[in-house]
């Protein structure tokens, strides 16, 4: 019989074939590892379980939305004191889908919902800025955090989750009438304690399956009517719920049934609000979730030291790598005290494509595969890299990786054998992937007859060179280091070798292919010197042996390259010094003059300042029912003594005529040179109160002018009359529509500004009228009245006069 014929694998076979080697590259360059160690800088639950779990971006567009959202989560992360907190987010998902079928949730997670939604709304105010921040913006714009169903769930539920007795008015009497109950069963027992006390066991009232009882001694259990619950190990205790309360107790379990049925009613209403906004609420909780696995790639990024790479959307764009290190080994080094991490620099043109790397075992070679494995997976699912300078290199759609053992006694595979079909794996989804590709070949061609290898090797390297971005094979065969000198897409590089020590160095040489070190490493060892030099001799002249010349001679011209680099770059950072320290003098002479002028300023204000309070001393005195003739001639040669002290010397401008300010009008203050808005203008028209920025100020009418330039034209002078105090102390002690002034509608700022301007005029309390609302402005005006040197103190009207919505201002 002839043996059966294989049928072709069909469309769907290499589809999985394509899919298999995917994740085998994954698995072999420790993806998985890499995922839980970002986990770990999660904020929350939901977000590790996103990092352990994520993809890859299946378009550049959305690696690039990735990598921005890492930055400015990163950067806002950096300059938020504390960092940003995601305290109080949790996933919503698994309750909002129960609400949505129907069920009910309890009162923990429907306040867990609360604090997610509050959470939410606190880290959109930190994160929403469209010019610093844009994508993370347009991400929090699709967020809705729905205060009306946050509020309605903190209302109804207390913390713990337990429903308010103002969530309804059924559940709040029924709990009174349960408390009550309870109190008067807890007095009743207590008066069956101290009456019946030589019959009990002890003084205290104890519970048998939920209910009261009294441990009352066996011989007097008669003289203790009741139900029997327990006994004691010894059977000398009886535990009685005396009768007098068994129907109270019976009452109290039929109110306990009713309170959980409220309480339930009031479940299931609040679950019906959470499924109304079940859209909404499971969007909130996916852009929640990318915000923290941005902020945790952030944080990851910068703990390794890394940087943002640019990902170029040209294929044939170059690989650059400036001090790559392996994330792994960083974590090895900083978590488990490893060894330090060599970096590696890799820089591959745009018309290379295959880049052979050879040298001694455990030089390296491996770890540089997985080093530039994983730089390109991170970069396309938007991590920084750990490295240094700019790294940059085209977006990888597709990373195949051929490293380790394939061999497998279950499948009787030998190495050789797994090799091959992990290579074939590599090539069909070559085939139907899309490009472009990075391919990872570790011992090419390994595992059979080095003929034969060497020609597989030879052939495949050259096929992906048709196929794949770059191919990065690591080989000792050494027929493959002259493949660059007959195709110009193939590049050689190599792991550096000490021979002196016998140990390599870990470092990547670019351009030079490695040399053979077996007959070094055996004279360092001492070998008999026979045996070297006939090995010697056998190396055939233009073989391996000259070939190994012309390495050593490569390597002795990079390092002279290297040293006069070295030179070069001392000569530029010696250079960079000289132009720092130039740019540091410019800097300090330029600050040294602004805090001149801030010094200056800062002097201005304090004067202003004491100024004012000077000012406010004298109004004080002025109204002190003792003043006299003689305090108010002292006063008012202390105020033009002031006046004449604090009068900014006016600009010499040409005088423009005709303008006066008015209330609301723009102003320049000519001591600041800053525009100002009138607040208030003098009854004599001489003296203006402007509010400049946060600052509330009262200067002369000479002391300003228009933004145009123009002076104020003096109002005519106003005739003075004294006239003597009244003698009546305090005012008028009653609310009337003279001393009443309602602020209400107003902000603080404004509030504060007609206080103080009904203050002035008191002769007696004054009631200002600012409503109880969220409180905020009576909290602001009594901060601001606390600071007012004139003002006694600050009370509470009576109930009739406004009651906490109404203040009484005492002036002194």
């Amino acid at each position: 019989m002839n043996p059966p014929v294989a049928s072709p694998p069909t469309a769907i076979d290499l589809s999985q074939e394509a899919d298999r080697a995917q994740q085998e590259t994954l698995e072999l360059l420790e993806w998985h590892r890499v995922c839980e160690h970002l986990s770990g800088f999660a904020s929350t639950g939901m977000g590790r379980d996103a990092a352990r779990a994520q993809s890859l971006p299946a378009s550049l567009d959305e690696s690039k939305k990735r990598l921005a959202e890492t930055v400015e989560m990163a950067v806002l992360d950096d300059l938020t004191e504390g960092g940003l907190s995601f305290r109080g987010v949790q996933d919503l998902e698994p309750v909002v889908l129960r609400c949505s079928k129907g069920g009910v949730a309890s009162g923990e997670e429907l306040l867990a919902a609360a604090e997610t939604l509050a959470a939410a709304r606190r880290l959109r105010r930190q994160i929403d800025d469209p010019d610093l921040r844009p994508v993370c913006t347009a991400l929090i714009e699709t967020m809705v955090t729905l205060p009306e169903l946050e509020q309605r769930l903190k209302f109804a539920l207390e913390d713990g989750g337990r429903v308010a007795d103002r969530a309804s008015s059924a559940l709040s009497a029924l709990r009174h009438q349960w408390n009550g109950l309870r109190q008067e069963r807890r007095d009743k027992l207590q008066e069956l304690l101290r009456r019946l006390a030589p019959s009990l066991q002890d003084s205290v009232i104890a519970e048998r399956h939920g209910r009261p009882v009294l441990a009352v001694k066996a011989g007097a259990v008669s003289q203790v009517p009741g139900q029997v619950h327990d006994s004691s190990a010894s059977g000398s205790t009886l535990f009685v719920e005396p009768r007098s309360v068994l129907t109270m107790g019976n009452k109290l379990v039929e109110l306990e049934s009713r309170i959980r049925d409220e309480e339930r009613k009031v479940l299931v209403e609040l679950s019906a609000l959470v499924a109304e906004e079940a859209s909404a609420l499971n969007q909130l909780v996916a852009v929640l979730r990318k915000l923290d696995l941005a902020l945790a790639r952030g944080r990851y990024g910068r703990w390794l030291g890394g940087v943002e790479p640019q990902l170029e959307p040209a294929a044939e764009a170059p690989f650059r790598f400036s001090g790559l290190r392996h994330p792994l080994l960083v974590w090895q080094h900083k978590r488990a005290d490893g060894p330090p991490v060599v970096p590696i620099s890799v820089e591959v043109s745009p018309e290379l494509r295959v880049v052979a790397i050879t040298g001694p075992n455990t030089g390296g070679k491996t770890v540089t595969l997985k080093s530039i494995g994983l730089a390109a997976l991170m970069a396309r699912a938007g991590m920084l890299l750990p490295c240094s300078g700019q790294p940059s290199l085209p977006w990888c759609a597709q990373v195949l990786a051929d490293i380790g053992d394939e061999q497998s006694l279950q499948q009787s595979l030998s190495t050789f054998s797994g090799h091959v079909k992990r290579i074939g794996r590599i090539l069909e989804a070559l085939q139907r992937g899309s490009a472009p590709a990075l391919v990872l070949l570790d011992e090419v061609g390994a595992g059979t007859d080095p003929s034969e290898g060497t020609a597989l090797a030879t052939a495949l390297l050259k096929a992906l060179a048709d196929r794949a971005r770059l191919t990065i094979a690591t080989t000792h065969f050494g027929e493959l280091k002259a493949l660059k000198y007959d195709d110009a897409r193939f590049e050689n590089a190599s792991v550096a070798f000490n021979s002196e020590t016998l140990s390599p160095t870990y470092e990547l040489l670019w351009g030079i292919p490695g040399r053979s070190n077996a007959l070094a490493i055996a004279t360092r060892l001492g070998l008999n010197s026979d045996v070297l030099h006939q090995a010697q001799q056998l190396l055939a002249p233009g073989g391996d042996g000259e070939v190994n010349s012309v390495i050593r001679g490569l390597e002795e011209q990079r390092q002279r390259q290297q040293a006069a680099a070295e030179d070069a770059a001392a000569l530029l950072a010696r250079t960079e010094l000289l132009h720092e320290e130039l740019l540091q003098r410019w800097h300090k002479q330029k600050q040294q003059t602004a805090q001149h002028q801030e010094q200056g300023r800062q002097r201005l204000e304090q004067s202003i300042r004491q100024g004012q309070k000077e000012v406010r001393t004298l109004i004080r005195r002025l109204r002190d029912d003792r003043a006299d003739g003689e305090t108010a001639r002292r006063a008012g040669q202390r105020l033009r003594s002031l006046e004449d002290h604090h009068r900014p010397t006016p600009e010499r401008r040409a005088p423009k005529p005709g303008w006066r300010p008015a209330v609301g009008d723009r102003v320049r203050l000519l001591a600041l040179g800053k525009a100002a808005d009138v607040l208030v203008i003098s009854d004599d028209g001489l003296q203006l109160t402007v509010r400049c920025g946060v600052m509330r100020t009262t200067v002369d009418l000479a002391a300003v002018e228009n933004l145009d330039g123009r002076k104020p034209e003096p109002p005519p002078k106003p005739v003075v009359k004294v006239q003597a105090r009244s003698a009546v102390v305090g005012g008028a002690q009653v609310r009337t529509s003279r001393n009443t002034l309602d602020v209400r509608g107003m902000r603080v700022h404004e509030a504060e500004a007609a206080v103080e301007e009904c203050l002035r005029s008191a002769n007696g309390p004054v009631w200002v009228i600012h409503g109880i609302g969220t409180g905020k402005l009576k909290r602001g005006l009594r901060a601001w009245l606390e600071t007012v040197p004139y003002v006694e103190r600050v009370t509470d009207a009576e109930q009739g006069d406004g009651g906490p919505g109404c203040s009484v201002v005492w002036v002194r």
